[in-house]
């Protein structure tokens, strides 16, 4: 499950939400979707897109300046173009070939709205990118990135881009690991959640990823940010006993060993209070050689 994706079903953020559910409601499933009977058909092995789709894109090209305050043929527009972006990019089951037919089709017919399909987000916050982050569908990651308009900086409603999902992630080959690269690459990897203040180094040392750890590091990440309760990734290194990656996060002069967190702890203390004898005694052995 995806952070801040509560629930199994997909909305628009209210601007195509309502209508997207009473039609959902509506229709048996395999037929959920208005327009979706032939969206994924092939002619001579090429996926095609549906005609409603474009349809729906030809429309709102000319009405781009009331995106924020769509009438009733807008917001039916909306719903078809929603339903059959996230259908075709954010399922886990998403093919590579149907996504980038999309997009080839929505820049030779509406090149201007790109950026808006890119970028719409559904009621959990959530980006076409960031599901594809999350299903680890890397060759429909990088489609996105390349388009070049998708807007990194996007906070789903649980504080996380794409970037942070992505340094959860483990990439299981050399293709995969190289587009999260070009995605940290790309993004501000030092940006902060708007939920708790943590950064995707945070979680990834969190969470013991010691690959995404080490990546992100050769990309930047800043090794002192602090989260809202003060804590740094050497301090959550330190709290859950991750000798390695505390040893790589230390391999980074700027590491600062005596920051404190708001309750006056230092990632030593808190690993002599957690009983992590090992990681304690790297943290002591890395404060005395620099006191040299």
């Amino acid at each position: 499950m995806i952070p801040g994706g509560a629930g199994s079903e997909r909305t628009d953020g209210g601007v195509a939400s309502v209508e997207a559910e009473k039609t959902a409601k509506t229709k048996p499933p395999g037929e959920q979707m208005e327009g979706k009977s032939g969206s994924q058909t092939s002619t001579g092995g090429r996926e095609t897109v549906n005609a409603d789709f474009l349809a729906a894109c030809q429309f709102l090209k000319d009405h781009m300046d009331n995106m924020d305050n769509p009438n009733e043929d807008m917001r039916k527009a909306l719903v078809v173009l929603f339903q059959h972006w996230f259908s075709a990019a954010a399922e886990e089951a998403s093919v590579c070939s149907m996504v980038a037919e999309y997009l080839r089709e929505v820049k030779r017919v509406t090149p201007s709205l790109l950026p808006f399909l890119i970028n719409m987000a559904d009621d959990n916050g959530n980006t076409a990118l960031h599901y594809s982050v999350s299903h680890c569908n890397y060759s429909i990651v990088s489609l996105i990135l390349d388009t070049g308009v998708g807007d990194l900086s996007i906070q789903n409603n649980a504080g996380y881009t794409a970037v942070m999902l992505a340094s959860l992630t483990a990439p299981d080959g050399p293709g995969g690991m190289e587009v999260v690269r070009k995605l940290m690459e790309l993004s501000n990897i030092n940006i902060r959640s708007s939920q708790t203040g943590q950064t995707a180094l945070h979680l990834a040392v969190r969470h013991g990823r010691v690959v995404m750890v080490r990546l992100l590091l050769s990309c930047g990440a800043d090794t002192n940010l602090q989260d809202r309760e003060g804590a740094t990734a050497l301090m959550f290194a330190s709290e859950r006993g991750h000798t390695h990656i505390a040893r790589l996060l230390l391999e980074r002069s700027q590491c600062d060993l005596t920051l404190t967190d708001k309750r006056g702890q230092t990632a030593l203390s808190i690993a002599t209070q957690g009983s992590h004898t090992d990681t304690a005694a790297l943290l002591q052995a890395h404060a005395k050689a620099r006191a040299l």
